[in-house]
């Protein structure tokens, strides 16, 4: 591996750290990113010509803070927290910016840096939907196409979303200050949806031929056990922690010998991780004591996932149970994603005639490949054949990424073989 394609992965599994680390100790999320933005360069001219450096990670972040203090030299807007953060000068070795970075420290139980921003992007004075879409563009990396897929909108509408988010920041002086233990409550919804996100991203790559990206799925777990430890009377929490054990649990039966997407139907469970599912049943049933009977969305996720991660076989799946399920996740999230898992569950509860109906009752799902890939799977089973490689031509060009291009093309070529 030459030195580009070294810090492409540094950035790619450290450059979110970097960032997070940075926007605390300046105080201030732009000049962040800039510094960042100039250490990569910096890099690209340097590591070639001296070598990669021992520690990439910590060459980066030196590099960035150092570049830190130039912008803000230069800006002459330095206060007291930017000096204390950079007194020992631009040759400060990395420990001793490490004691900087301590001493300046204020007393809050929230101590990860990811997590710190993650919770100070989810300010109150933006919307909800900008809180979680900044999150995911600044710290989990996402492109704007990831991200605008997650909430169901084009992606020049999120483009213009997050411009504007960041000039309400900018216009409005949010500071990027460490939030107090008072108020992380009034945040966490927003942070939630964040690791989710984050984790849906994980489960279903936007673009790319990865069945999973095994990298964000550990982040996402990371964090929501953070935000366990930090909240560990917050059901919704344990629940979060709980539905990404469950999932993540099913990764490694996901693809095939050669590579190859393998769905939850014919999943060889042996192959399942035995012990992330313990271990997110565990969870689960402390989620639910604490939450004193009353389920909301992420333990109700967190119970459909255990009922597919309990059955013996996709066959023995109890249907009703997680029929149910959706129909209270339904009631008190209005998704079109919830609308058509619902109708998955009752194909096979109910068969492709009940199933189909259903399907035809969504709105929104015009764009969704997944939407036009069951409708395609209920008209087969109902001997529509040729209606289902219409349906099936569409959900390929749909699909947004390689892989689930090869999966919805592999099952083309079936109906059409049927067709003669």
């Amino acid at each position: 591996m030459d030195a580009t394609d070294t810090l492409v992965e540094v950035l790619k599994g450290e450059g979110p750290r970097v960032l997070a680390t940075l926007a605390r100790t300046v105080g201030d999320l732009a000049v962040a990113e800039d510094a960042l933005s100039e250490a990569t360069i910096t890099a690209l001219d340097a590591w070639p010509k001296t070598g990669i450096p021992d520690n990439p990670r910590a060459w980066l972040a030196v590099v960035a803070r150092r570049k830190a203090l130039d912008l803000l030299r230069r800006e002459s807007a330095r206060a007291a927290k930017e000096s204390a953060a950079f007194r020992w000068g631009t040759e400060a070795a990395p420990d001793q910016i490490e004691d900087a970075i301590e001493v300046m420290e204020r007393e809050s139980s929230l101590r990860d840096d990811m997590l710190r921003l993650i919770f100070t992007c989810c300010h109150p004075a933006l919307g909800r939907e900008a809180q979680v879409a900044l999150s995911l563009r600044t710290l989990a990396r996402l492109e704007v196409p990831a991200i605008a897929r997650a909430f169901l909108v084009p992606e020049a509408t999120m483009a213009k979303r997050l411009v504007r988010a960041r000039s309400k920041i900018a216009t409005a002086r949010i500071p990027y200050a460490i939030p107090s233990d008072t108020e992380l409550p009034d945040r966490l919804a927003a942070v939630l949806a964040v690791v989710y996100l984050i984790a849906t991203e994980a489960h279903a790559p936007t673009g790319g031929d990865a069945v999973a990206r095994v990298d964000l799925e550990a982040e996402a777990i990371r964090l929501a056990r953070l935000l366990a430890g930090l909240m560990p009377d917050e059901p919704e929490a344990l629940s979060l922690l709980a539905l990404l054990l469950l999932t993540s649990a099913r990764t490694c039966a996901r693809t095939d010998a050669d590579g190859n997407p393998v769905t939850l139907a014919d999943q060889d469970r042996t192959r399942w991780n035995r012990a992330a599912i313990a271990e997110g049943l565990a969870w689960l049933s402390e989620a639910v004591t604490r939450s004193g009977g009353v389920a909301r969305a992420y333990q109700i996720q967190a119970h459909l996932a255990a009922a597919h991660s309990t059955a013996l076989s996709w066959q023995e799946t109890d249907w009703d149970r997680i029929v149910g399920l959706y129909d209270l996740l339904g009631s008190i999230t209005v998704s079109p994603v919830v609308a058509l898992n619902r109708a998955v569950a009752v194909t096979e509860r109910d068969g492709p005639e009940a199933g189909l109906a259903a399907l035809k009752t969504i709105a929104g799902l015009e764009y969704s490949h997944l939407w036009h890939a069951a409708l395609a799977d209920n008209l087969r089973r109902l001997g529509r054949t040729s209606d289902a490689a219409g349906e099936l031509h569409t959900a390929v060009t749909l699909a947004p990424s390689e892989v689930e291009q090869r999966l919805l093309q592999g099952r083309l070529r079936t109906v059409r073989s049927e067709l003669g």
